[in-house]
């Protein structure tokens, strides 16, 4: 069964390229994301695990630790991991990778992709992507089929209105990026907004009458 929204992560232990991880330890109070990949020495997989080398800082900068899953054992993770640092210069790979050879995990976080087979006829790990906020629980997920790479740009600006939304009372429209307006929430009264955003709120006229646009200032900045 995939993971719902809400969904505390299912707790592991497991090897990695950093030695055993208690996923529940590891997360200890933070966000993290948890990005898995079909196979090791694969070409979208080296370019994807080569980019969260370079955005690391900026994940790091948000609180949110990394860990990278590839159905493979840790020492074929380690030496993928040369040619990862020699496609992505200047971006070593410092972050966890797990080893799930009899996708286990794969299958307890149902990201298999029923339409890429591996050699024995075995679904290969989908790219899935879960985003976990400090009390454990789903936040997001996006499943990408094997054969599409991430856009870590995309998963940056997931975070930061995750992060966002968790403590203010705000949306992010279509598109939004940190600095752009938000919308103010429709539980929220109008009394309660004006009280709550002390740059004010712009309510949008549309022809239903209904005032439920409300957009105002990024309330942290």
């Amino acid at each position: 069964m995939a993971l719902k929204l809400g969904d505390t992560a299912p707790n592991f232990v497991a090897e990695t390229t950093h030695g055993e991880i208690d996923f529940h330890k590891y997360i200890d109070g933070s966000w993290a994301i948890l990005f898995s990949h079909p196979n090791d020495f694969t070409p979208v997989c080296t370019t994807e695990l080569g980019a969260v080398s370079k955005f690391l800082p900026e994940f790091e900068k948000r609180g949110v630790k990394v860990l990278a899953l590839s159905c493979n054992d840790v020492e074929s993770h380690k030496a993928w991991i040369k040619d990862i640092e020699s496609y992505t210069p200047n971006a070593p790979v410092t972050y966890p990778i797990i080893s799930d050879p009899k996708r286990e995990l794969a299958v307890k976080f149902g990201m298999l992709d029923p339409d890429e087979i591996d050699s024995a006829g075995i679904p290969l790990t989908a790219r899935a992507v879960y985003i976990f906020g400090p009390d454990k629980k789903l936040k997001l997920s996006i499943l990408y089929p094997a054969t599409t790479g991430r856009n870590f740009n995309e998963v940056l600006r997931v975070i930061d209105s995750l992060q966002l939304t968790a403590t203010h009372s705000v949306a992010t429209p279509v598109n939004w990026n940190v600095g752009d307006r938000c919308m103010v929430v429709p539980s929220l009264s109008n009394e309660a907004a004006t009280e709550k955003f002390p740059k004010g709120f712009e309510t949008i006229e549309v022809p239903s009458g209904k005032q439920y646009i409300r957009l105002t200032p990024q309330p942290n900045l």
